[in-house]
């Protein structure tokens, strides 16, 4: 998991304390999006996320830049600046004949950090790690029992700053609807699915804002307001609440950004 990176070792920093997810379920909404345009059915297909990925890669191996309207690459309104450690996730698309939908996990409630929050599988780069991919999936196959070669990986996402100091890749990747998860019961509580249709319209993501309280240690003195987007989603058939919040749904908001384009 990315918590569990810290074998990377960085200089000491002062960070914030993480904000509890039930916390940010109380946070109140300051921005609704339904102004924007969802992503077209037909771009939510597997082979036009094949040809879009193609180009996305393409254009940035040429330009080193983003030819779309990336939405964040770090949490920046946080105030602090972090160390950076490498780290991966895996972003699954599991290919059902109704369509596409994204498989996210819970974490294990008892765990000490980010306990309960929605995430991608993932975690910190291991130094036998090839590349970021590799990373993405050896972790996936550690916490989702997700075989590597189940995966075709249409490729990397930009890399996104976390506020808690990981520099994380977000590698895209299509799945077979046939495939089974075997969690690893000490970090992954619940493995889920959302529909790709309901995360690429924008009249379900929330800009949420709350007031971090001032550290009187801190030069800034008053309290630090951080935004972040939620995509509150109720599994219509158990009736399930999944409040998507934070990193995750900053990469999910990246992933409208390019697949909007």
């Amino acid at each position: 998991m990315l918590w569990q990176a810290a074998a990377v070792h960085a200089p000491e920093t002062r960070q914030p304390p993480p904000l509890p997810t039930a916390q940010a379920e109380q946070a109140p909404v300051v921005e609704r999006h339904h102004h924007l345009p969802a992503v077209p059915r037909q771009r939510l297909q597997p082979q036009a996320l094949r040809e879009r990925f193609a180009r996305w890669q393409a254009d940035h191996a040429q330009t080193r830049d983003h030819a779309w309207g990336l939405e964040s690459s770090a949490d920046v309104d946080s105030g602090v600046a972090t160390a950076t450690r490498q780290a991966s996730v895996l972003v699954p698309l599991v290919m059902h004949r109704q369509g596409l939908k994204v498989l996210l996990t819970r974490r294990d409630p008892r765990l000490s950090v980010h306990a309960g929050q929605i995430s991608f599988p993932g975690g910190g780069r291991d130094p036998g790690d090839r590349d970021a991919v590799h990373t993405a999936l050896r972790e996936a196959e550690e916490e989702i029992g997700l075989a590597p070669s189940l995966v075709e990986t249409l490729g990397s996402m930009p890399v996104y700053t976390t506020v808690t100091g990981f520099a994380v890749t977000p590698v895209v990747g299509l799945v077979p609807s046939g495939a089974r998860w075997r969690l690893q019961q000490s970090e992954v509580a619940e493995a889920f699915e959302v529909p790709l249709e309901f995360l690429m319209d924008p009249a379900h993501h929330e800009l949420r804002a709350w007031d971090r309280p001032a550290d009187p240690s801190s030069p800034a003195g008053g309290p630090v307001r951080r935004s972040f987007y939620a995509m509150p989603w109720v599994d219509p058939a158990s009736g399930q609440s999944y409040f998507i919040w934070g990193a995750t749904a900053r990469m999910i908001r990246n992933l409208y950004r390019l697949l909007i384009a």
